[in-house]
């Protein structure tokens, strides 16, 4: 016999009411959002007809009339679109010119992120009963709908052998001029802890042109190296992208790193790194991509540049060195016969290289040897596959201590998955990759020291390409994710030289920039 409903079952059916008419709610607002973004993209259409129609007619912007802009100075907007109008006094634009110098100052609106997309466009005449309008004169609407102006987020990272939690908050026009500030605490297996704290502002109204500075305090694990590195310290930076010239930036950072919690076994080259250190420097970054996909190119070039002065001069510090890394990635797309249009079959090279050459500190007239904490480390999932995190390069016993100069390159061929269709995010990739990563070898001789470190300096880069690199191949598969890619390999290390650490078998490893 069937049991009698009691109050329990009304709850259930309470609860499934609810949920039934979040449903209803909340595909009502999809709808809604749907309608008034076909709306807008008819809008948009009736605009280009009528430009088409009349792209030659001389006109001038009377107003531009921003509407929605709650939390934006006025004169943050003025900035961007008073140059629009103050051009156009000079000479009437036509009507193609005027709708484009305002598409262009939308356009600066688009990249402060701080307003949904797209940004409605209308033309209007105005007013006739205004005595000083004329009959060329046209008023320009706006309908901004500003994006939310807190945005917290919480999750988990998983990869490069480590695993993380992280809260994220964003805080969005702060003061009313695109302004940003973001706070961010993560705690991992290996980064212990993580805080970050920024502020990011637009220059003169410019969203290409901003300048940023913030804080940060960190405990990363290093278990290759036998030690955890502490950091805090802080930074400041002026970023500009000029039309069709890449990304520049130019920082100062300072920054107070330590050198603590030692494994038993740490190797003397680690202990006599331990303690405290401080870096002052000045550094430039260039970057330029051209990438039709940055995760899955298939098409297309990437470069990037990177400079840095520390302790030298009036820098100060503890640490001396000039720094200079080159990245680059090239990607072509693979035609196979008899199949017509885009294959999704691409191939791409890359190659990253670097120099660590060390200074005098300050007025000082004898260079030191470069610290654990600035020299580079390479091998991983993410860079030379095939070989154990920083498994190139020079050891002492166990312990990876870094190297003053590498080169490491690859060579990937990337397929779509049978059966899956080539615009989802999968690949299947075989791949070649090699480096090597070596450690400046200083004479023990008298003589001048800047003449003692470029003879270094020359003699490693000429050992660089004496004998094979450390080179491994293997097949794996792609994940593109929306910021990052996730990559499952089978490698297996073809030439390992003595000392180094090779890795046969899965790997699994996320990056942004994948070798």
């Amino acid at each position: 016999m069937a049991a009698p409903l009691g109050s329990g079952d009304d709850g259930i059916f309470e609860q499934l009411r609810r949920k039934q008419g979040a449903k209803v709610l909340e595909e009502k607002a999809r709808a809604a959002e749907a309608e008034e973004l076909a709306r807008a993209e008819k809008a948009q259409r009736r605009l280009g007809d009528l430009i088409s129609s009349n792209s030659t007619l001389p006109c001038t912007i009377s107003n531009i009339h921003i509407i929605g802009a709650k939390h934006t100075r006025p004169g943050f907007l003025r900035g961007i679109f008073d140059p629009i109008l103050s051009a156009n006094q000079d000479h009437p634009y036509t009507l193609a010119e005027a709708i484009n110098e305002v598409s262009r100052g939308v356009s600066k609106l688009h990249k402060l992120d701080i307003y949904q997309q797209p940004i409605p466009l209308s033309i209007t005449r105005p007013d006739p009963t205004n005595s000083s309008s004329t009959p060329t004169d046209i008023d320009i609407y706006l309908n901004l709908r500003e994006k939310s102006r807190i945005l917290l987020k919480t999750g988990t990272d998983v990869g490069n052998a480590e695993g993380s939690a992280y809260v994220n908050a964003l805080g969005r026009n702060v003061f009313g001029g695109g302004e940003t500030v973001n706070l961010n605490a993560a705690l991992g297996t290996r980064t212990r802890s993580a805080y970050q704290a920024s502020f990011d502002t637009p220059v003169l109204s410019n969203p290409d042109l901003r300048w940023e500075s913030g804080g940060l305090a960190s405990s990363t694990q290093k278990p290759f190296a036998s030690h955890e590195e502490v950091l805090k310290g802080g930074w400041t930076k002026l970023k500009w992208a000029p039309e069709g010239g890449g990304a520049h930036e130019f920082a100062y950072n300072g920054v107070w790193r330590q050198v603590t919690s030692l494994a038993g076994g740490a190797s003397p080259t680690i202990r006599a790194d331990a303690g405290d250190s401080v870096k002052s420097s000045i550094s430039h970054v260039w970057a330029r991509d051209q990438r039709d996909n940055p995760l899955l190119p298939t098409r297309g070039l990437f470069r990037k540049t990177l400079l840095e002065l520390a302790g030298w001069g009036p820098l100060q510090g503890d640490v001396a060195f000039a720094k200079a890394e080159v990245e680059a990635q090239s990607a072509l797309p693979v035609p196979i016969p008899g199949v017509q249009g885009e294959t999704g079959v691409s191939f791409t090279t890359g190659l990253r290289a670097g120099l660590l050459y060390p200074l005098p500190l300050g007025l000082e007239s004898e260079s030191k040897p470069s610290r654990i904490n600035d020299r580079f480390q390479l091998g991983g999932p993410t860079d030379v596959r095939g070989f154990r995190l920083s498994g190139l390069g020079p050891h002492d016993g166990s312990d990876a201590v870094g190297g003053d100069l590498y080169a490491a390159g690859s060579a990937n061929l990337l397929f779509p998955l049978p059966r899956v269709g080539i615009d989802r995010p999968f690949r299947l990739q075989a791949f070649v990759n090699g480096g090597r990563l070596l450690a400046l070898k200083r004479s023990s001789g008298k003589g001048n020291d800047s003449e003692n470190v470029k003879q270094a300096a020359v003699s490693t880069v000429s050992e660089l390409g004496n004998g094979l690199p450390s080179i491994s191949a293997g097949l794996g598969l792609i994940y593109a994710l929306p910021m990052a890619r996730v990559e499952l390999n089978f490698s297996l290390p073809l030439v390992l030289r003595k000392g180094e650490e090779g890795r046969k078998g899965l790997s699994f490893g996320i990056g942004i920039n994948m070798l």
